[in-house]
Formats: structure tokens, C-alpha cells, sequence
């Protein structure tokens, strides 16, 4: 029989199980790596890094996650395409069939965690996985217990994880992948993939409907702080988040997900998973850094013959990943919170070229582009993409938002004006023109933008309101030409921008409209206006 370590008194019975198998409970990282590797689970690149693959699923399965729809959260979930329901009778049924296949395991892996850096807000978690690498994950990616922390550890969540048991067509739902969300009984089922982010995602969402019931802001967003003033950055893939995030005179917070409570803000990880596609030493040397350290975990990456990673190649997905405990960055806070945020600073790559590089914003337009959620997307990222697409996905992170994004929006401009933070809209893209024609944005003049921001250097100087989208754009700003202030300025056609700022004004109304009956008279009149009209 394998060691057991720190296994609750109650095993596994307390779920309903009766494993053949061993059990290991609470291992370390170290511990589970190696036993990966030996169990074919992986292998290591040339830096002692576990290097795995999850097959044909390399993301998450958006149409294959459901939230059972039960008395005690129906009326507060937004039901629709992103939260799809499903009913007790099913989930109890995929359950019976999960718990059977974990318990006839050979091996299995359980980790007591918590989800939420502030104690006092956390989520205490269990999950169980019938992988050593998918149980190192999970390690990586939530808050440890400490040694005092660990005898008092009840899960009010359980993820039962199992990638290699598959949905047949009798289950009746949507393919063999799967993740059902039952709040009433604090439980998540995971089958059918092997991408290791739906072990996070699942739990991030379940905060993301606990949270606001306490009068806490759940944020998909990364954070900093220089200790006496924290900035919360919010941006789809691809707008800099992370990277502008990244600041060696600001302490990281976290990277992803945050709390906004009574105390500030904290971070829902113990980790990061971080994209890897294209990442540099050079561009970003901390991260770059956590690939080389025994305890990351690589997903779908591609190495040489020497087993050196080629974050380039994307011949196995663009979504490559890292997966590391945030004790591997060493420009971050001693216990992952920060004070309340006095800059709020929403990212956006507009490939249209028509927002400007920085505005500021009013409470009401705050919570307009924050259920707006908007970025665009670029030829050449998606098969089909031939000219720039607008994407918008409400509070930055609409798959893990199961309320009504109004509710979310609420509470940001309830806080924003208890705390007088300021919100700023940052422009990381195309100037001059929409992609193809103009320029992208450089990163550092985007940096100046935002350090004038963050210290204070915008709050006097002379602003303009810009009369199609309402929002406040400088006149100056310290070592940023003022030129590139208005982006009308910097095309040679001001018809060919007008017509194109119509254009980008009109599908945000259209876009909004399906939010319009959630949200206040205030809000609504924050929605940009087409002056063709």
C-alpha cells in the first residue's frame, strides 16, 4: 500500500467511494512529477520540467459545461448559451458512473486546497483525479494549506476528475467531454478531456456566483501593486494583460483571477498558468524563466531533439501552456493581496484603429466596457479571419460568469466609489489606420501611457470628450507625442475614420443590447452613439 499522507479521517467514503486502489493524499508537487513521468503520464524537457499532452482537446470545451439547475441558485443565473442547464436526474447519473470508474482506479490522487488567498474568503476545495500530473496541477494552481491550516481543511467543493472515462450518446449530452456544476451539492464532474484548465475554470466559475451574494467582486483580471497603490487589469487574450501586468517596479499579485472584498484585493491562485505561444526570454524573463524549473508543467508544447522547448511552434495548438506555483515569480506580494485599487484599467486591442491609446472613463462608462468586454481580432489568428473582427465577451470572462453581467458591473461601480479608484481604457492596438494599414501600437509608449496613469500624472492635465464614444481622452501625456493622443490625427483620411469609428460604435450598441434590461438607465446611456445617425 502506497504512503497516505494527511488523508481526512473520513477517506474518500465521505463521497460515496470505496477505491480498489492506493490513494495518495496531499503529496508535494516533486512527488507527483516524478510519479507522472514513471506512470507514462509525461516526460521531462531538458530543464526537469514535466512536458504533457491532453490530445485532441487542447482548450476548454465551452458547448460541454453545465450548471444543474436546482432551487437554491436557479434565479441567479444568466441561463443561457454560455451557462447551459442541465437537471439533478443527469447529474446524479453521470455522478454514479464517474465515482464507479475513479473508485476501480489503481491509483488515485487527492489534494485539499483552497481557492482565495484571503482566509477569511476562501473556498476550502478537494480534488480528486485519477492523474498524477492533472493532481500536480491542481497543486500548482490553488492555495496551499499551511501545516497549521491542514487539520481544520472540510471541502465545501469536490471536483471529480476523470479525462480518460467518456459521455456515451445514452447520457444524452452534447459529446463524451463534460463539466456539470451541482451548487447544492458542492460538487464538479470533469470527463472526457485532459485539458487541465477546466480543473481551475470549474472552481473559478463556482466563485464567481458564491462571491457576489457576500458583497465581493469575483474578477477575471490580473493585478499589481507598488504597495501603497494597486492597479486591476482586465483584457481578452492578446491585449496585454499580462505583460503590462508584468512591471519591475509593481509586485505581482496574481495573474488571472481575483477577489475584490472588504480587505482589497487577493488572488484566487496559488499559481499561474501562463500562454507560452511565442514567449521570450527577453520580452517576458520571469516566465520564460519558470519553464526551466523543475515543478512547471509544459502542455503541448513542442521541443527539439534535446527536449529544449520551442515556444513557436505551434504545431500541436496555440494554446500552449505553463502551469506554476507563483513562488516561481520573484516580484510579487508576500501573501498574494493587495490594498484596495485606485486604477481600474480595461485593455482592449483594437484592430479597427479607432479607440484612442488612453481615455478615462466615467463610473457609468466603466461598467459599459466592462460588460462589453471588447477586443478585436486579427487576419491571420483564426482559419477564416480575413480582416479585423470585433469580439466582445461580457466582464472579460463571459464563459466563467454565471450571473447576469449587470450584477458584476454593479458591484465594480459600487467599489470603484466607495474607494474613488479611477478607470482607464487602454488601446493596445492599431493606430493610423485599422491592421494592415496603420501600425500597431508600440509597447513603449502603451507603458508610458499607462505609468502616467498609474502615478498620478493625468490627473491635471487638459482632456477632450471624445463626442462619439463620450469617454475623456488627454491632450498630453509625459513622453507620448500628443499626435497619437487622437487617433483621428493619425489617419490620412478623417472621412475613412469616421466612417470606421461609426462602424465600431454601431456594434457595440448592437452587442449591448442583450444586456440593456439588466442594467441601469445610467449605464445604458454610456453606450457609444453613431454621429451618422
Amino acid at each position: 500500500m502506497a504512503e497516505v499522507v494527511d488523508a481526512h479521517p473520513a477517506g474518500l467514503a465521505l463521497h460515496g467511494m470505496e477505491p480498489v486502489g492506493d490513494v495518495h493524499w496531499n503529496l508535494p508537487v516533486e512527488t507527483l512529477v516524478e510519479m507522472a513521468v514513471n506512470r507514462g503520464e509525461g516526460v521531462y524537457s531538458a530543464h526537469k520540467a514535466l512536458v504533457t499532452e491532453t490530445g485532441d482537446r487542447t482548450g476548454r470545451s465551452p458547448n460541454d459545461k453545465y450548471i444543474v439547475d436546482e432551487p437554491t441558485i436557479s434565479n441567479d443565473v444568466n441561463w443561457g448559451d454560455v451557462n447551459i442547464s442541465t437537471n439533478t436526474e443527469t447529474f446524479n447519473k453521470m455522478r454514479n458512473k464517474v465515482l464507479e470508474y475513479l473508485s476501480n482506479r489503481s491509483e488515485l490522487f487527492v489534494q485539499d486546497l483552497y481557492c482565495g488567498a484571503d482566509m477569511a474568503e476562501s473556498l476550502p476545495i478537494r480534488v480528486i483525479t485519477e492523474n498524477a500530473w492533472h493532481n500536480a496541477f491542481a497543486r500548482n494552481m490553488f492555495v496551499r494549506p499551511s501545516a497549521n491550516q491542514m487539520p481544520n481543511h472540510s471541502p465545501e467543493f469536490t471536483v471529480f476528475h476523470a479525462p480518460n472515462f467518456e459521455a456515451t450518446a445514452e447520457d444524452g449530452l452534447n459529446s463524451e467531454c463534460f463539466v456539470i456544476v451541482n451548487y447544492e451539492a458542492g460538487e464538479v464532474l470533469i470527463g472526457g478531456t485532459k485539458y487541465a484548465g477546466e480543473i481551475k475554470k470549474s472552481i473559478f466559475s463556482v466563485m464567481n456566483l458564491i462571491l457576489p451574494k457576500k458583497g465581493i467582486l469575483p474578477m477575471h483580471c490580473s493585478a499589481n501593486t507598488n504597495g501603497e497603490n494597486t492597479a486591476v487589469f482586465f483584457g481578452l487574450s492578446g491585449t496585454g494583460k499580462t505583460t503590462l501586468s508584468a512591471d519591475p517596479k509593481r509586485a505581482l499579485i496574481g495573474d488571472d483571477e481575483h477577489g475584490w472584498g472588504a480587505n482589497g484585493v487577493f488572488n484566487f491562485e496559488g499559481g499561474c498558468y501562463a500562454k507560452l505561444i511565442d514567449l521570450s526570454e527577453e520580452d517576458e524573463p520571469e516566465i520564460f524563466g519558470t519553464t526551466r524549473r523543475f515543478g512547471s508543467i509544459l502542455e503541448n508544447i513542442v521541443m527539439d531533439e534535446n527536449g529544449v522547448p520551442d515556444f513557436h511552434d505551434t504545431t500541436k495548438t496555440q494554446n500552449t501552456r505553463g502551469s506554476y506555483p507563483i513562488e516561481f515569480i520573484d516580484n510579487r506580494t508576500a501573501d498574494s493581496t493587495g490594498g484596495h485599487p485606485q486604477n481600474v484599467i480595461f485593455l482592449t486591442c483594437d484592430a479597427f484603429g479607432i479607440l484612442p491609446p488612453i481615455s478615462k472613463l466615467t463610473p457609468e462608462q466603466a461598467a459599459y466596457h466592462f460588460i462589453s468586454g471588447y477586443t478585436a481580432k486579427v487576419a491571420g489568428t483564426e482559419i477564416g479571419v480575413k480582416e479585423p473582427q470585433a469580439t466582445f465577451s461580457a466582464c472579460f470572462g463571459e464563459p466563467f460568469m454565471p450571473m447576469h453581467p449587470g450584477v458584476y458591473a454593479d458591484l465594480l461601480s459600487s467599489k470603484m466609489e466607495q474607494h474613488d479608484a479611477k478607470a482607464w481604457l487602454i488601446n493596445t492596438g492599431w493606430s493610423g489606420g485599422p491592421y494592415g494599414v496603420g501600425n500597431r501600437m508600440k509597447l513603449k509608449l502603451t507603458r508610458a501611457m499607462l505609468n502616467a496613469a498609474l502615478d498620478g500624472d493625468l490627473d491635471n492635465v487638459d482632456y477632450v470628450i471624445d463626442e462619439r464614444f463620450g469617454f475623456a481622452i488627454p491632450t498630453t501625456c509625459p513622453n507620448v507625442p500628443s499626435e497619437v493622443l487622437q487617433p483621428i490625427q493619425t489617419w490620412e483620411n478623417p472621412d475613412m475614420y469616421n466612417k470606421a469609428a461609426d462602424d465600431l460604435a454601431d456594434m457595440f450598441v448592437n452587442n449591448f443590447k442583450r444586456y440593456e434590461a439588466g442594467v441601469s438607465k445610467a449605464v445604458n446611456a454610456s453606450s457609444p452613439k453613431s454621429l451618422a445617425d
